[in-house]
């Protein structure tokens, strides 16, 4: 397994995550430029990628490489910061940031735009039940795409935060902690 790993961009990392593998190495997107020819699994953690959009852009030909091995049905899990480093670009007051394009979706971190999503998620896909939390203040531009599974809070309630599959992509503002099935 490959994991996104800096400082801020892709840090949020639950260790039971990382523990489910055996054969663990860790990328920099704003530096490396990973092989992605003989990996089982990408995993792109959350963090803060709009808060380093100058360094992820510079390293396009890491952009690419993630493009094309989603294209060609690489195995990606995308939580939160991940999936918008998936989508086609993050959107601040400062401009437009071009991001991997596999996920044909803008995020915006605009101050004007800023809404806190915050609680408990738990969702079913492909028979397996998938828990864990969300919390960001990005949001979709436009109107919120549409989920492939129906997402619930603690309480049950259904919530309308999109999980997208993709190929063999899973993604989602979802940090995962478990996986049951």
């Amino acid at each position: 397994m490959l994991i996104a790993r800096n400082s801020e961009s892709f840090s949020f990392i639950y260790q039971e995550n990382i523990d489910r593998f055996e054969n663990v190495t860790f990328f920099d997107p704003e530096r490396d430029f990973p092989c992605l020819d003989d990996i089982d699994l990408l995993y792109l953690p959350g963090g803060y990628p709009e808060k380093h959009l100058e360094a992820l852009v510079a390293n396009e030909t890491c952009r690419k490489a993630i493009k094309e091995y989603a294209e060609k049905g690489g195995r990606i899990v995308a939580e939160c910061g991940g999936m918008m480093y998936l989508c086609k670009a993050i959107v601040t007051d400062n401009g437009e940031y071009p991001m991997c394009g596999v996920l044909p979706y803008s995020i915006t971190a605009r101050q004007a735009d800023r809404k806190l999503s915050l609680g408990y998620r738990r969702f079913v896909l492909d028979g397996k039940e998938y828990r864990g939390h969300e919390f960001h203040y990005t949001q979709f531009l436009g109107e919120r795409p549409l989920s492939v599974t129906q997402v619930y809070n603690a309480k049950g309630e259904p919530v309308n935060t999109p999980v997208f599959k993709y190929k063999n992509v899973l993604a989602s503002y979802t940090h995962l902690y478990e996986i049951i099935g």
